[in-house]
């Protein structure tokens, strides 16, 4: 539930309204995914494209207190932080069903409105796109910036959610991200310290 109130900008369903007047309902649908919409996407795609954005980084830096953790000990889940670059993927909604994939995707990641969704410049292998991307304020009460090893091993053993455990996203968006052909040193990093302390296979 939102914690902000209908009238609110940051309300979901205002946020859906802006960006549907953004898009203007015409043409293509993109989507730019970078961790678990990659493995879990739960919308229709006619077409993926690897695709590069520059100016934004995938980050383990966003507090879950439900998904992959609870009130009592907060899991964390990937954002899109600014600054940097990432490379993910570009997924293409056809035009006829844009809306309801759209109204699908707002109900898995806007139900409390904490992201910033906003339209940036992909390149991909067939020219660039703009896409729908799921950004993270660093403002954001959810936002906990990088934190030390030790606090990450800490919430790698013991943060879980209704989707399960912090180290699971983890090692499944390093999977996804591997399978796509994309390389995050930071993940692969994170991944290492994982199996160094004997937390993963």
């Amino acid at each position: 539930m939102s914690p902000h109130p209908p009238s609110h900008p940051r309300h979901p369903a205002n946020q859906l309204a802006r960006i549907r007047a953004q898009w203007g309902g015409n043409g293509d649908l993109w989507v730019f995914g970078y961790a678990s919409l990659i493995w879990r996407p739960e919308f229709d795609a006619v077409e993926q494209r690897p695709a590069t954005v520059h100016g934004w980084h995938r980050a383990l830096e966003m507090m879950s207190n439900v998904n992959r953790g609870t009130p009592d000990c907060p899991g964390l889940v990937f954002a899109l932080v600014a600054g940097g670059s990432c490379r993910g993927m570009a997924y293409r909604v056809d035009p006829a069903r844009a809306h309801d994939e759209l109204e699908r995707l707002w109900q898995r990641e806007m139900p409390t409105g904490v992201y910033d969704p906003k339209w940036l410049a992909c390149r991909t292998p067939q020219g660039p796109v703009h896409a729908l991307a799921f950004t993270l304020s660093r403002s954001s009460p959810s936002y906990v910036g990088r934190l030390p090893d030790d606090k990450l091993l800490h919430i790698l053993r013991h943060a879980c959610g209704r989707y399960g455990t912090t180290l699971d996203f983890l090692v499944g968006t390093a999977a996804s991200l591997r399978g796509c052909g994309i390389r995050d040193r930071e993940i692969e990093r994170l991944v290492a310290l994982a199996r160094d302390n004997a937390l993963t296979a």
